[in-house]
């Protein structure tokens, strides 16, 4: 399987900074298999400055690193892929150990360990396969979630407010009035995303009541979104309890669970995420993403802490 290596990942002159960014290579095919495992592989990988808010690199960016590692041992993009965030990620180099659990004729099953300094920062769990377009009959409940057109938006960031969010460990963000920031966190420089005028209300300390943040999502420069590029998108906007009434500072993720549901078109995505469920110390989000040509073509859900002011 080490041999999709290039062909997943790409040479640096031909693919984008997040392509880059997120790229993997063999480094070891020796790791041990656990019992009823069908393979193992060892994957180095750089943790990139800049993808990171507060210091500490997005938890969907580093999902999309460990993602792509498993999808090149397996030779399959992700269909569901789930994450529980042990420790932060910081710039630096990475390795991921990916157990392939089962592998048959359409999907694939396997289990990764992101580690830093030999201390894991990830634990993940993926289903892998082609997309299977016009495979059965079709039912869609919801429409794409309704958004002003992407010029009409906000950018995420301007520079001209305080940083609405800082990370204070892998998954959790702090509010710009905690983060010490004087500019915007470093990942909106890799993004193109813009938010919906209706709830941008957060940034400038009047949350409109309703735990709900929608936008477009983008790559800087164009660069084409992929399954590996859902990953990061599911996770890339501020939570949306920055827009309840609930007084919060930081929400670290505890779990993450992504589905691809198709391959996106070219363009920007509408997305939208919420929280539903906020008592007992915990809180859900859910989004949804479709793209340009309206398909729905990930869903995400994470439970998050909410520690205490």
């Amino acid at each position: 399987m080490h041999a999709t290596v290039s062909a997943m990942s790409g040479l640096a002159r031909d693919i984008g900074a997040f392509a880059q960014a997120t790229a993997v290579s063999a480094v070891d095919s020796a790791v041990d298999s656990a019992a009823g495992s069908a393979g193992a592989g060892r994957y180095g990988a750089e943790i990139h400055p800049g993808w990171d808010i507060g210091g500490n690199a997005n938890g969907g960016y580093l999902m999309a690193i460990a993602g792509r590692a498993m999808a090149t041992e397996i030779g399959r993009p992700p269909l569901t892929l789930t994450a529980h965030y042990l420790r932060p990620g910081q710039a630096g180099p990475c390795e991921i150990d990916v157990h392939v659990v089962r592998s048959g004729r359409r999907l694939a099953t396997a289990r990764a360990t992101m580690s830093v300094d030999g201390k894991p920062i990830l634990e993940l769990l993926g289903t892998f396969g082609d997309q299977q377009p016009a495979d059965g009959p079709s039912y869609v409940r919801d429409e794409p979630v309704d958004i002003v057109a992407y010029d009409d938006c906000a950018p995420m960031w301007t520079g001209a407010e305080p940083a609405p969010q800082a990370t204070d460990q892998a998954g959790g963000e702090l509010s710009g009035e905690l983060s010490g920031e004087a500019s915007g966190p470093p990942l909106m420089d890799r993004l193109a995303c813009r938010l919906h005028p209706a709830d941008v209300g957060f940034r400038a300390g009047r949350p409109t009541g309703d735990p709900t943040i929608r936008g477009w999502f983008a790559l800087a420069d164009e660069e084409p979104i992929d399954a590996i590029g859902l990953l990061l998108a599911a996770d890339a906007f501020p939570p949306p309890i920055f827009n309840s009434d609930i007084p919060m500072a930081w929400v670290p993720t505890v779990e993450l669970t992504v589905h691809i549901r198709a391959t996106p078109t070219p363009g920007p995505l509408r997305v939208a995420f919420r929280n539903r469920f906020i008592h007992d110390g915990l809180l859900d989000e859910e989004g949804e993403l479709w793209d340009s040509a309206g398909t729905l073509v990930a869903q995400c859900r994470q439970l998050a802490l909410m520690p205490r002011l």
